[in-house]
């Protein structure tokens, strides 16, 4: 239900709440006068002022725990249960009413049209068909009382009195009923134009950031899990410039209509931006996010589309990434972006495949002492920091990391070097902490005091390292990471096999990710242009054992 419904029915159940609580108030003490002057009773005789006195109470008593379920507890149901406690609910009111009736006179009462404040708030609360049966249930209640309890020569005079006060409750609940019917269908058709994507016929990514924050909210509230699918299309933009714009479009809506006949009739597609699609599926763990987005996945890659032949990769395939509320974040903002983290590995793994969420930081967690946590999550503050300072040190570490992955498993680390070295690649920058945001994005060459700035991120980083003991190994990792192998490095100027084994790993991957990625200062260079870089530089900079080694795993993965 969008925030505007939210908004709309939160004022309709206040205001009705106000009308059905005065109506019962003003009905019961009227009723209770009723009662005494029927019964000659005077109110200032000792009994019956204790009586009236104990009536009263029990009618405000009564009130105020009604008004308690109105304003307190009702708001606190989900949309299913509220239904259903309001319907309980008028029909009590229906039937609180009818003792009224009958106490006051029954046939003879004058409180029959009383029924009309039910038929008129649960019309606009609940709809046509409950109005219309609270309206049915109400005149057979006034028709029949006066089959039963009329007197034979008077019925006549009274059934066609209560048939005229039946025929005013059809015609109120069936006009107000229609009306809020037709509001309905034209307020969800301009939110449909204001929430839905011209080109593709899903929702938009307006609709998408709203929807995430209700799915999340009511996620919490029951207890449930809600995943995230991110979806990029592989090489969007040859297809687009091989065949321009238009085509590129219409690949899009295809594209789109494939999404949408693999996903649950609850999951919302949404158009993300550009060639991304995002797909919100709600009271879903990880487990089962998995087959959907291989299901979008194979449909992607079985389906041909015109012109798919000259690609790179000869067909259209999807890179998708998926992520989980709460089990791997914590917020709207985390379960987005771990989901956009996941997608990117997926492209960055040779794409068109499913990649699952996973922090290393979290998996860290599980290796460190318990007095320590907290010192990781300052830590994970620290690198959102500098990724918010430097876009390019996020996508830096993130393939540093993969590079690392793929090394350790040519050369067959042991787990544990595996995972120091996997820390220690996602931790090697965090010394940029201390770096100003101008000379970390600074397009000119460095000054030399500037350069003395950037020469100091490794010791900064180890200090950090070093608040934590069992973090003793990461941290040499850090310190060491732009050692170079002929001992010009920094800071120490370590040579040869003083560096550490696994620092000399780093240095590679480090290197190489910088050598092929797009920055201000520096023309990117392809990875067989990188390959001759790191051959070029054996002996000086690199361990020349582990260059080559490097070069064989990366050679392997077929998008290399």
């Amino acid at each position: 239900m969008s925030e505007f419904y939210i908004n709309k029915n939160t004022k309709i159940h206040q205001i009705l709440s106000i009308v059905k609580l005065g109506s019962i108030l003003f009905l019961s003490l009227t009723m209770l006068n009723a009662y005494f002057e029927l019964n000659n009773l005077n109110v200032y005789s000792r009994d019956s002022y204790f009586l009236f006195l104990c009536s009263t109470i029990t009618i405000l008593t009564v009130s105020i725990l009604y008004f308690i379920w109105l304003f307190v507890f009702v708001k606190k149901l989900n949309r299913k249960h509220y239904i259903i406690a309001s319907t309980i609910e008028h029909f009590f009111l229906l039937f609180i009413f009818s003792l009224i009736i009958l106490f006051s006179g029954a046939y003879e009462s004058n409180y029959k049209i009383s029924f009309l404040f039910i038929v008129i708030t649960s019309t606009i609360q609940l709809g046509m068909k409950c109005g219309l049966t609270i309206v049915a249930v109400s005149s057979c209640f006034l028709l029949g009382m006066d089959l039963i309890m009329v007197p034979d020569h008077l019925i006549s005079e009274y059934f066609s009195n209560d048939i005229i006060i039946c025929a005013i409750f059809f015609f109120t609940a069936w006009p107000l009923g229609y009306y809020n019917k037709l509001e309905k269908e034209h307020i969800e058709a301009l939110e449909g134009l204001v929430n839905i994507d011209d080109l593709t016929g899903v929702y938009n990514h307006r609709f998408f950031q709203q929807s995430v924050n209700e799915s999340i909210i009511r996620a919490e509230k029951e207890n449930q899990a809600v995943s995230l699918l991110f979806i990029d299309i592989d090489y969007f933009k040859d297809y687009n410039d091989l065949y321009g714009h238009i085509q590129g479009d219409k690949l899009l809506a295809t594209l789109s209509s494939i999404i949408k006949r693999c996903v649950r009739s609850k999951d919302i597609v949404a158009r993300y931006g550009g060639d991304e699609f995002a797909i919100i599926l709600p009271d879903t763990c990880e487990e089962d996010a998995i087959p959907i987005g291989e299901r979008i996945r194979k449909s992607i890659d079985n389906t041909y589309f015109e012109g798919q032949e000259n690609l790179r990769n000869k067909k259209i395939t999807a890179s998708i990434g998926v992520s989980t509320y709460p089990h791997k974040a914590n917020t709207k903002d985390e379960l987005i972006k771990s989901a956009d983290d996941a997608l990117y590995r997926a492209k960055f793994f040779n794409r068109n495949r499913v990649e699952v969420y996973s922090s290393i930081l979290e998996e860290l967690k599980e290796d460190i002492q318990e007095e320590h946590i907290d010192i990781i999550s300052s830590i994970k503050t620290l690198i959102g920091i500098i990724n918010a300072k430097d876009k390019y040190t996020y996508g830096h570490t993130e393939r540093v990391v993969i590079y690392c992955d793929t090394m350790a498993e040519e050369l067959d680390l042991s787990e544990e070097d595996k995972k120091t070295l996997k820390y220690g690649a996602y931790l090697h920058d965090i010394g940029k902490i201390e770096i100003p945001q101008e000379i970390l994005n600074k397009k000119m060459k460095l000054t030399d005091e500037e350069w003395e700035y950037i020469k100091k991120h490794p010791m900064d980083g180890a200090e950090i390292m070093k608040q934590v003991p069992s973090l003793e190994q990461i941290g040499i990792l850090v310190l060491h990471h732009h050692e170079k192998y002929d001992g010009s490095g920094y800071p120490k100027g370590l040579k040869g096999k003083q560096i550490p084994y696994l620092v000399r790993i780093l240095a590679i991957a480090d290197s190489f990710d910088a050598m092929t990625s797009s920055r201000p200062y520096q023309t990117r260079k392809s990875h067989e242009e990188a390959f001759k870089e790191l051959r070029r530089c054996k002996g000086t900079q690199f361990d020349p054992e582990l260059v080559e080694v490097f070069i064989r795993a990366l050679q392997k993965t077929p998008n290399h």
